[in-house]
């Protein structure tokens, strides 16, 4: 009886460690408005990796407590377009890092948006929703703080026709694009 009474408590504590460790390495999202499409639909479930996630790279989508909204209970969830110390651009719908075009092969409706050259304040990333037309994202004058990051969205799991890897991308320039960066150029900073 002792025996079976030292199995279930080992047992039991076996599968509270395991609960904590999923809950503090993987968070569980719902995809709320229109803003992603056509990638990600409103009510798409996701998985974010929490603890495993570091080094934010362009194209990554991420997840983050909405700017200047203290004590929201929803995050936002974008893609990142620049990181730290890049300028950015966007000429009718074309995003420019440092002068040079971005290919966004994820992007279905170009809208011709305009943004003027701004500079990235180190430690932070410039995010845009997918859905250019209709996303409250960086252009708004914010950038996203790396410590801001709650994870990167990892695997889809409902509906079951979307089940499958976030659709993340690695929009990395080539490397002879960073010879286009303009140092004397006139670049409006971004809050952070």
């Amino acid at each position: 009886m002792k025996k079976l009474v030292i199995e279930i408590i080992g047992t039991l504590l076996a599968g509270i460690a395991i609960f904590v460790l999923i809950n503090i390495s993987v968070q569980y999202s719902i995809v709320e408005g229109s803003s992603m499409e056509p990638n990600l639909h409103n009510g798409q479930r996701l998985l974010i990796n929490k603890i495993a996630y570091s080094n934010p790279q362009r194209g990554d989508i991420i997840i983050f407590p909405p700017p200047h909204i203290a004590n929201s209970e929803k995050d936002f969830i974008k893609r990142i377009i620049g990181l730290s110390g890049e300028l950015i651009e966007i000429k009718d719908g074309v995003v420019y890092i440092n002068g040079v075009p971005l290919d966004e092969p994820y992007i279905a409706d170009n809208a011709s948006i305009t943004m003027s050259l701004t500079l990235i304040p180190d430690g932070q990333y410039f995010v845009l929703g997918d859905n250019r037309g209709n996303s409250s994202d960086s252009r708004g004058g914010w950038t996203v703080p790396e410590e801001d990051i709650v994870g990167k969205a990892w695997l889809s799991i409902w509906p079951p026709s979307e089940w499958g890897l976030a659709p993340n991308y690695d929009l990395q320039p080539e490397p002879g694009d960073q010879a286009f960066f303009f140092p004397n150029a006139e670049a409006e900073p971004v809050a952070g």
